[in-house]
């Protein structure tokens, strides 16, 4: 959890307004005339020189997009975990380290809507390929191929998904999305148990149950559907006894910390959603 933990300190406490600053908007102007009576200008030396001794307040600067201190704070505990699997200082392996990392930052920045969220995601994808492979949860591994081709779509569909191919913004779940999620999730739940017990699965119900969650949570992301929270939030709920179980520690630590970060996206996505529907 110290990862969320230092991640909410940054956000919530290094308020940015990019435009805070750089447009002023004169409120008096009059719209009816082209000429207005201006007040007489003071020349003295005292009120020419004002202007220099008050400088304008800028935001400070963005990185990607995200703030600077929010972005230091990432790659600090990036490199702090994977340093310590590196040089042996703990029993967690490299690729639930990098595992670890790129899933955080994913969740993280698909929490602030950020494009990069898909690159990041498709990287996270292969570590935990391999990190499933060996831990022989094998409709897991098979999800990450499948996350790889929804990865690459979401990332066009929220760049051209929009309105004559602009970009996505946050929406419902439709009736017929909710209808074929009804039919798919226990249908396809019992199907792949019945496939994962022929090949000696680990876990073969909950391991089952996860993967359709997921695979439900991941389209509703590509859609910029709102409710894909609250499938990941189900699924994780699941995850984390589950690799617990599997002695995968520090990835049941990371579904700890995604399903904090699934709380603090419900309520970042919640005020977008409202944002939008006030422009409207």
């Amino acid at each position: 959890m110290f990862y969320l933990h230092i991640l909410l300190i940054v956000y919530y406490t290094h308020d940015v307004n990019p435009l805070n600053g750089y447009f002023f908007i004169n409120e008096n102007v009059s719209p009816t005339g082209a000429f207005v009576n201006l007040p007489p200008m003071d020349s003295s030396p005292t009120a020419m020189a004002s202007p220099a001794s008050e400088p304008l307040q800028r935001g400070p600067r963005l990185w990607l997009g995200l703030k600077p201190r929010e972005t230091a704070a990432m790659l600090v505990i990036s490199l702090a975990v994977l340093v310590a699997s590196y040089r042996s200082w703990w029993t967690i392996g490299v690729a639930e380290a990098w595992g670890f990392v790129t899933g955080g930052v994913c969740v993280w920045l698909v929490v602030r809507e950020h494009l990069w969220n898909w690159p990041v995601g498709l990287a996270n994808n292969v570590f935990f390929f391999v990190l499933f492979l060996r831990g022989r949860l094998y409709a897991d591994m098979s999800l990450q191929i499948v996350y790889l081709g929804l990865g690459i779509y979401g990332w066009f569909n929220w760049i051209f998904g929009g309105k004559n191919r602009t970009a996505l913004k946050i929406s419902r779940t439709t009736r017929g999305e909710w209808i074929a999620l009804a039919a798919f999730i226990p249908l396809c739940t019992w199907g792949m148990r019945e496939v994962l017990v022929r090949v000696n699965d680990a876990a073969p119900l909950w391991d089952a149950m996860t993967t359709v969650l997921s695979l439900a949570a991941q389209y509703l992301l590509c859609r910029k559907r709102f409710e894909n929270w609250w499938f990941w939030i189900a699924a994780d709920v699941i995850y984390i006894p589950l690799y617990v179980s599997r002695q995968l520690p520090l990835t049941a630590v990371l579904y700890a910390v995604f399903l904090a970060m699934c709380l603090v996206g419900v309520r970042e996505w919640s005020h977008s959603l409202k944002r939008g529907a006030w422009a409207q």
